[in-house]
């Protein structure tokens, strides 16, 4: 199993890799497979794959954490879990469901500001740094380990989303973060600003339907990490979604063409389990 010193490393190379993100062990196996050198699992994945809503807190902590379990235990790649907000609101709660991540043998993760309150999306700035240091607090004893804060202003809709999340960033790196993550950035002068405006490793998500981000304008620009989020379940599902409607109103079954083999998958997963 790669240790975190491992993940640590990619990120401090600042070489630009792409941490695709899965939902389960299978989906995690077949990524490792075609040659990603990271897993990040996506809670939105996870939700979605046990017909449960994203964004709402629908998902909970003993799920979520044996999906990473499944995860961790699939792949010999770096794994690093999307943790929301920590599944916990106080700082003390979220330093002991830290140490219960660190356990499933994850290399990092990932923590939030949204409170997964509409209403009230973002925990006070002082309060949210105060639950990023808890969670680097909880992962003091294994150097390496990468603890990605992330700021969620531009998703939320907040005025002026670019600028808050900037603030917030800063704030968690000084708070022990060694990663950085501003999702819903989706132009090239938006993820310089940012990269701009802190010293420690960017990570950027690519998969909101933006053009104008790819792997090599985001290398140009010394980005550490690309994560794709729940994009790639979202397609999955939308492929079900077609060819069902496929099935349904023309009677064909094309989507079949683009399966991977029984043959080939079995092969993969035996010896996966005699690994």
């Amino acid at each position: 199993m790669p240790t975190p010193a491992n993940f640590a490393a990619m990120h401090e190379a600042r070489s630009t890799f792409v941490m695709a993100n899965a939902w389960d062990a299978g989906s995690a196996a077949v990524l490792e497979a075609a040659g990603i050198e990271a897993i990040g699992t996506t809670s939105a994945g996870v939700a979605y794959s046990r017909a449960l809503p994203d964004y709402e807190g629908a998902l909970g902590f003993e799920e979520a954490l044996e999906a990473t379990r499944r995860i961790v235990e699939a792949v010999s790649v770096p794994v690093s879990m999307d943790s929301e907000n920590g599944y916990a609101h106080d700082a003390t709660a979220v330093h002991d469901n830290m140490l219960r991540i660190a356990a499933t043998g994850v290399a990092g993760a990932s923590i939030e500001d949204y409170t997964g309150d509409a209403a009230d999306p973002h925990y006070d700035l002082a309060h949210a740094a105060e639950r990023v240091r808890a969670a680097k607090e909880a992962v003091a004893d294994q150097p390496g380990f990468v603890l990605t804060a992330r700021s969620e202003c531009i998703l939320t809709g907040q005025p002026d989303g670019l600028g808050q999340a900037i603030t917030r960033i800063n704030a968690f790196a000084e708070a022990g973060a060694d990663c950085v993550f501003v999702p819903g950035l989706r132009d090239l002068a938006s993820v310089q600003c940012v990269m701009a405006a802190v010293d420690v490793p960017v990570s950027v998500l690519i998969g909101l339907s933006s053009e104008a981000l790819n792997v090599a304008s985001l290398k140009a620009l010394g980005v550490a990490r690309i994560s794709i989020g729940g994009s790639l379940a979202r397609a999955s599902l939308g492929l079900v979604q077609r060819a069902a409607r496929e099935m349904l109103d023309h009677g064909t079954f094309s989507f079949a063409d683009a399966q991977i083999a029984d043959a080939e998958l079995c092969a993969q997963f035996s010896a996966m389990r005699k690994a």
